[in-house]
């Protein structure tokens, strides 16, 4: 099992309810298929660098798991049928990273904090 990063940017046009919905249908897709989530973060709508398909806007959703390296393939193609999303990325993570993102989740000092002077 590995460790990954999914980063969903969803259409703006949804509602709360299909958000919330399309989220718990990967999340479920998921644990299905022998993998744990780890984290999921919903950073809601966000501006885009550039327009994607006509839209200047997108919901954006973080999720961190666990799954077997055969699994991403399963994952890209259920994503790829999904009109919901605009683009997708996912990501495997080094320890380093895990290490990382545990540290900020938790609140402990990751290094990269500004120093006040």
């Amino acid at each position: 099992m590995s460790n990954y990063e999914l980063m969903v940017v969803f259409t703006p046009v949804l509602s709360e309810e299909d958000y919330k919905a399309s989220q718990k249908k990967y999340t479920a897709f998921i644990k299905e298929n022998g993998g744990e989530v780890v984290h999921e973060n919903p950073w809601g709508l966000k501006s885009l660098a550039y327009p994607i398909q006509k839209k200047t806007t997108g919901l954006y959703w973080v999720l961190d798991y666990n799954a077997p390296s055969d699994f991403n393939e399963k994952l890209k193609i259920q994503i790829l049928r999904d009109e919901n999303v605009l683009r997708f990325m996912a990501t495997k993570l080094d320890k380093y990273a895990v290490e990382y993102n545990a540290k900020k989740r938790s609140g402990a000092p990751t290094g990269n904090e500004k120093v006040e002077a």
